[in-house]
C-alpha cells in the first residue's frame, strides 16, 4: 500500500440520503483516499450512492453480505460491475460462500474489464465485547474466534478481514504482511466512543498492523468534517513515520 496517509483513511458515509452524501463527499474532496458506502446509505439510494462516491475517491461498499453462496455471488458480481474497490462479506457465511464471492468477483472483473474489488471478511463487530460471544453460544474467546475467521478467509482466497484494532497485531502475525486488515473503531483521544467497544487511536491501530482505518461519526458529525479528516490524516502520517 502507498505511504500516502490519505490512503489509510476511509470515511464512513453514514448519512440518510444521496443529497447528504453528496454534500459530505464534496466537503471531504481530497481529504480521504476512501469513502465507505454502508447499509444505511445503500439501502436508501442503491447504486447511485456508489456512482456518486466513485467520482471522489475509492469506494468501499460495506453491506456485509451473508447468504447462500449463489445469492452472495450474484451480489458480488453486481458490485463489481458498479466499480467498487472493496466490499465486505461475513466470514460466518462459511468457506463455500466466501469462495463463491471470490470467484464471482474474478469472473465479473474479467467480463467487464474492471479491476477486481478487494474482498474482506467481517470477523467480530467492533461493538461486541468479549462476553457478547458467550450470549450467542460461542465457547471460544473473542481472539480465538477472530483467528478462526482469519484462517477461513485465507483458505477461501480473500484479500483480508475486518476486525477491531484490538486483534490487529495477532492477525498480522497470523496472516502475514500482505493480508489486508481493515479496522473500524478508530478514535482520537478527544473523540466520543459511541457504541464502539474495542477501539484504538490511529497510532495504536497502525502500529498493530492495520492497513486501512475506518472512521465515521468523529468526522461525519464534526462541525467541519474536512478539517477533522485532515487532522486524522495528520495523525496517520505521524504514525507511519514512527513505524
Amino acid at each position: 500500500m502507498t505511504e500516502n496517509p490519505r490512503d489509510y483513511l476511509a470515511v464512513a458515509m453514514d448519512v440518510p440520503d444521496l443529497q447528504s452524501a453528496c454534500a459530505l463527499a464534496d466537503a471531504l474532496e481530497g481529504a480521504a483516499g476512501w469513502l465507505k458506502v454502508g447499509a444505511e446509505l445503500f439501502t436508501a439510494e442503491g447504486p447511485a450512492a456508489i456512482e456518486m462516491a466513485r467520482t471522489h475517491a475509492k469506494v468501499f461498499l460495506d453491506i456485509k453480505l451473508h447468504d447462500i453462496p449463489n445469492t452472495v455471488a450474484s451480489a458480488v458480481a453486481a458490485a463489481t460491475h458498479h466499480g467498487v474497490a472493496m466490499l465486505t462479506v461475513h466470514a460466518a457465511g462459511g468457506i463455500a460462500m466466501l469462495r463463491a464471492a471470490r470467484e464471482a468477483a474474478e469472473s465479473a472483473a474479467a467480463k467487464t474489464g474492471r479491476a477486481r474489488p478487494k474482498l474482506v471478511a467481517v470477523t467480530v463487530l467492533t461493538s461486541f465485547a468479549p462476553d457478547d460471544l458467550k450470549m450467542l453460544g460461542v465457547a471460544e474467546s473473542l481472539p480465538e474466534h477472530v483467528a478462526r475467521f482469519v484462517d477461513l478467509a485465507q483458505r477461501a482466497g480473500l484479500d483480508g478481514v475486518v476486525a477491531s484494532p484490538w486483534e490487529a497485531a495477532a492477525i498480522r502475525a497470523q496472516a502475514g504482511q500482505d493480508f489486508f486488515l481493515v479496522t473500524p473503531g478508530v478514535r482520537r483521544a478527544v473523540d466520543a466512543v459511541g457504541d464502539q467497544t474495542r477501539i484504538a487511536t490511529p497510532e495504536v491501530a497502525l502500529a498493530a498492523g492495520s492497513s486501512l482505518l475506518v472512521v465515521g461519526r468523529p468526522i461525519v458529525q464534526a462541525p467541519h468534517p474536512a478539517q477533522t479528516a485532515r487532522e486524522f490524516v495528520l495523525e496517520i502520517g505521524k504514525a507511519l513515520e514512527a513505524k
